[in-house]
């Protein structure tokens, strides 16, 4: 097995610690600062393999600087590679520790759910809808004095930005993907909305140890008409909230109304923090300090959008035939395939808008819609499309 490159040694600012992960289009090693010793998570991709998702995620990325986002450090060019280099967690992936507990107790549920809405309302109030909001995709950094660690969204791969076109393509992870995301075709749907329902899942997880809305298994139906299947459950809202599982009646509520199918009706982020099961035990200034980061400037020598731009266009300048290449998989720590003990979960976990999805549900509406299908789904489809 060839040896994984080393593109640190050019740098002359990062000597390479060890390696955290590799996938089709990238790896990711760990990396030690020279000048300062810190640690640091650096990305390596192709130069030639930029495409709109990585320069999608570098952009929105870097505008982020709050305690439950991975910190984006900077972005730079070796001979071979563009490189992303992002703070390091230390603590692993939401999901395995949850996978490792089988579920996690309601207090300490709250405690991560706690610090994840807080995080995206940030992102939001940024104008970064995340559109690939999962466990996998939450890092966590344990902190001396504290009981349990903190939790930090680490994945912008797939994330839409205000000022951008409207959100239209089916990204992100089935298990997690809004049935307006999953259904929409040549409409528009509101990214932030989506995002709601995917941290509704996410708390569904933590709580019963399995996902609201799987394909059938062991079903030997075509893969489109499974995921149609799976779609018709979450129009119909026909999923258990297990009696045999003890969660308060405020947190099935929350879980409730995060999950409602119509996105005109789910509940809204700021409900959210309002919410009485949201708000037991928030420490006060974490209510507000949202006020604060999104107030506060960038330290001095913080990359600017210019010089990040200017990195990936000159890293653009390399394309070659993989031009239309997927999007490469996500850091360290952000497991892109589903792991034993939640159940089934859909193969291409991890989609882009122009990929299985598409092509699948267009084959299963336009073949079994009509005849196999609930009349509600039918009708949030016409709704939707």
């Amino acid at each position: 097995m060839a040896a994984e490159p080393d593109p640190m040694r050019e740098t002359g600012r990062y000597e390479r610690v060890q390696s955290l992960g590799k996938g089709a289009f990238g790896f990711v090693q760990l990396g030690r600062n020279l000048q300062n010793g810190e640690l640091a998570a650096i990305k390596f991709l192709k130069r030639g393999d930029v495409n709109k998702y990585v320069e999608s995620e570098i952009l929105n990325h870097s505008v982020l600087r709050h305690p439950h986002v991975i910190q984006f450090k900077e972005v730079f060019l070796t001979s071979e590679y563009i490189a992303i280099a992002m703070e390091y967690a230390t603590g692993g992936s939401l999901f395995h520790y949850v996978q490792k507990q089988t579920r996690l107790k309601e207090a300490v549920a709250r405690w991560f759910f706690q610090q994840l809405i807080i995080g995206v309302d940030y992102c939001h109030k940024r104008g970064v809808a995340n559109r690939d909001i999962k466990l996998e995709n939450t890092l966590l950094q344990k902190v001396n004095g504290l009981p349990l660690p903190l939790l930090k969204i680490c994945d912008f791969g797939y994330s839409k930005a205000d000022f951008k076109s409207a959100a239209k393509s089916k990204v992100g992870t089935l298990t997690y993907m809004a049935p307006e995301v999953l259904v929409n075709r040549d409409g528009k749907y509101d990214g932030k909305v989506a995002d709601i329902w995917s941290c509704g899942v996410m708390l569904y997880v933590m709580f019963y140890g399995r996902y609201p809305f799987e394909t059938p298994a062991g079903s030997a139906m075509p893969k489109a008409t499974e995921i149609l299947a799976m779609l018709d459950n979450m129009v119909r809202q026909r999923n258990e909230l297990s009696p045999h599982v003890e969660i308060s009646d405020q947190g099935k509520d929350l879980l409730r109304k995060m999950l409602l199918p119509d996105p005109k009706q789910r509940i809204p982020l700021e409900a959210v923090m309002t919410h009485p099961w949201f708000t037991t035990n928030l420490p006060p200034e974490a209510a507000t300090m949202n006020d604060s980061y999104l107030r506060a400037g960038f330290p001095a020598g913080h990359q600017s959008p210019e010089d990040i731009k200017r990195i990936i266009e000159e890293a653009k300048g390399h394309r070659h035939a993989v031009a239309a290449a997927p999007r490469p998989g996500a850091p360290a720590g952000c497991a892109q395939r589903p792991l034993a003990g939640f159940g089934r979960a859909v193969d291409g976990h991890g989609v882009r808008g122009e990929d299985s999805v598409d092509s699948l549900m267009e084959s299963a509406i336009a073949e079994d819609l009509r005849t196999h299908q609930s009349a509600e789904l039918q009708q949030f489809v016409q709704n939707y499309r």
